[in-house]
């Protein structure tokens, strides 16, 4: 729990600077509500790697320009698809809280983040045993919006996926995913064991790493 207060702390936009107990008692009992409303749900497919140069990254059928994408998967042969997300009460109970008390739907919002976030870090984690015994191992997530990886490569990765018939996520015409606490990702697969972190680059501190966006 003291985990997630963290993350959620900083979702929250309080840099290194420590939580008031009144906002750590709300985002405790956010985390509680979402036990009771979340519904996880996860789906991933594995693609091989065809190409990846200046000229783009080949991921099955699809071809992806993004230098920051291409720098993450460098030495990979393998791509997994990855999507996640919590379920349409979750942003049924963020949206009811914010007709009340905004306070609280923002804590919500920031506890939800976190939840996802530790969702996903479980779920590539059951991927990665699965890969390892093949002599693979994972890079970390990489989703579109970060670096110039375009947010438009969101719709041919969730029609890949079968998000709307697998999980229930859609998106809208703005390339906004519905239920709103969801991710797509791009979770690179190669012979080299590295010492990311699950989350991906937009979560880690080390701005020296040859596979950072």
């Amino acid at each position: 729990m003291e985990r997630r207060i963290k993350e959620a702390v900083r979702y929250l936009g309080y840099g290194k600077e420590t939580a008031d107990e009144r906002t750590r008692g709300m985002i405790s009992e956010a985390f509680l509500q979402l036990e009771e409303t979340a519904d996880p749900k996860s789906i991933c497919r594995i693609f091989d790697i065809g190409q990846n140069s200046e000229e783009g990254i080949e991921i099955g059928n699809l071809t992806i320009i993004s230098h920051s994408l291409a720098r993450n998967l460098q030495g990979c042969d393998k791509a997994v698809l990855f999507g996640a997300t919590l379920g349409a009460e979750t942003d049924h109970l963020i949206r009811r809280a914010s007709l009340t008390d905004m306070s609280r739907a923002v804590v919500l919002q920031a506890c939800a983040a976190a939840y996802l976030e530790e969702y996903c870090d479980a779920r590539q984690r059951v991927i990665a045993e699965e890969m390892e015994r093949e002599g693979r191992f994972l890079r970390p997530r990489f989703s579109p919006g970060y670096g110039d990886f375009d947010i438009h490569y969101q719709e041919p990765i969730m029609r890949m996926l079968d998000c709307a018939k697998q999980i229930g996520l859609a998106m809208t015409d703005g390339y906004m995913m519905t239920p709103s606490k969801s991710v797509t990702a791009v979770i690179g697969a190669g012979p080299d064991r590295t010492k990311c972190t699950p989350a991906g680059c937009a979560g880690c501190e080390n701005t020296d790493c040859p596979y950072r966006g």
